[in-house]
């Protein structure tokens, strides 16, 4: 090689990192509305595809069709959610400092005519009273931090919002155009990756709508029958509790958090039979959502873990920001699955086709 080409070769690299460094800077901004709009178009494409034919294979009125739906399932209850937070903090610490200071040591008269256990639950609430005025006294002086914590968790879901209105922008083009651009991704990994492009892309496929219909699916679920169950108790702000529900369903301890503090509510006002009905449809109906549905879900697309689903919300909030909880489950079932798809099973065949 002369001298000539050399110089060539590296002015052509040169240029290429130059083109690199500079599209990484102006997307920089926008990675995270590009992982969720990526993430969401994968795991509903099917049912884009339904709702395209339905109206006569109109690309444009199907993907605008679909972005209102985003917006009325996932935006809109998120936004609601931040804003609720924000004018909320206050009289919620406020209620919850009144208690602390004002709660009675008498147990409930109700609780003496409870079969078997009444007498037991009596006891326990005295001996609990009795030796609880330290923890009293530990969480009043939380109340003042855990103010400013319910705050800034606020304002990190609002500003996801923003992300999430952008993502939706996106979100349109991946729809109307998503016919070309799988075509185009095609040919790009038959490139990269040879006979194990086409593999690779059902296997990425799978994963991520197994994996987003499993945890956003059971959420979904779960804020439904959440819904519900507040509208017949007559629990005040059902349909934002049901949304908290669905965006604290990514993390295991969520739901019991948002149902309990809502049979909490019901005991003050003494309505006791619907505190137990409160509580009777969290465990059975809210909760066994998440050991039943999700799992099945999720098994039918992939294999992801309790483990590296919670480690994949946590880290996509760090990484992202509250958006994150969309994206980092689906990213890290991703790799996972492409780790077994290099080394576990190398030679594995498939005759499943991505869908048209």
């Amino acid at each position: 090689m002369g001298v000539e080409q050399r110089i060539l070769q590296i002015v052509q690299l040169t240029a290429i990192a130059v083109i690199a460094v500079s599209c990484y800077l102006v997307l920089r901004p926008f990675f995270s509305a590009i992982l969720f709009a990526l993430v969401v178009c994968i795991s509903t494409w099917p049912i884009y595809l339904r709702l395209r034919k339905l109206v006569r294979e109109r690309s444009s009125l199907a993907a605008l069709l679909m972005i209102v739906l985003l917006m009325l399932v996932v935006i809109v209850p998120t936004a609601l959610l931040a804003a609720s937070l924000v004018d909320n903090v206050t009289t919620m610490v406020n209620t919850t400092k009144t208690f602390l200071e004002n709660g009675t040591d008498s147990p409930p008269v109700w609780f003496n005519q409870i079969p078997l256990l009444g007498a037991w639950l009596t006891d326990f609430w005295r001996e609990l009273v009795s030796g609880g005025k330290e923890a009293v006294t530990m969480l009043m002086e939380l109340l003042v931090p855990t103010r400013k914590l319910l705050l800034v968790v606020a304002r990190a879901i609002g500003h996801s919002v923003l992300h999430m209105v952008f993502a939706a922008f996106i979100l349109f083009f991946l729809y109307r155009d998503g016919d070309a651009l799988i075509e185009m991704l095609r040919n790009g990994v038959a490139k990269l990756a040879g006979s194990l492009g086409e593999k690779l892309l059902i296997t990425i496929h799978r994963t991520i709508a197994g994996v987003v219909q499993g945890i956003f699916g059971a959420a979904l679920a779960q804020a439904i029958v959440a819904t519900v169950g507040f509208l017949i108790a007559g629990v005040p702000g059902a349909l934002l509790l049901g949304a908290a529900t669905f965006i604290l369903s990514m993390i295991p301890i969520g739901p019991p958090m948002v149902w309990g503090a809502a049979s909490v509510w019901l005991y003050y006002q003494g309505s006791y039979g619907w505190t137990i009905f409160m509580i009777l449809w969290g465990v059975i109906g809210i909760s066994s959502i998440d050991n039943i549905v999700k799992p099945y879900i999720i098994s039918q697309g992939s294999e992801l873990s309790l483990l590296l689903a919670v480690l994949g919300v946590f880290g996509g909030i760090i990484a992202f920001g509250f958006i994150g909880i969309f994206i980092g489950p689906p990213v890290l079932a991703v790799g996972l699955t492409l780790v077994k798809l290099w080394t576990v099973y190398p030679s594995t065949k498939t005759t499943r086709q991505l869908p048209r």
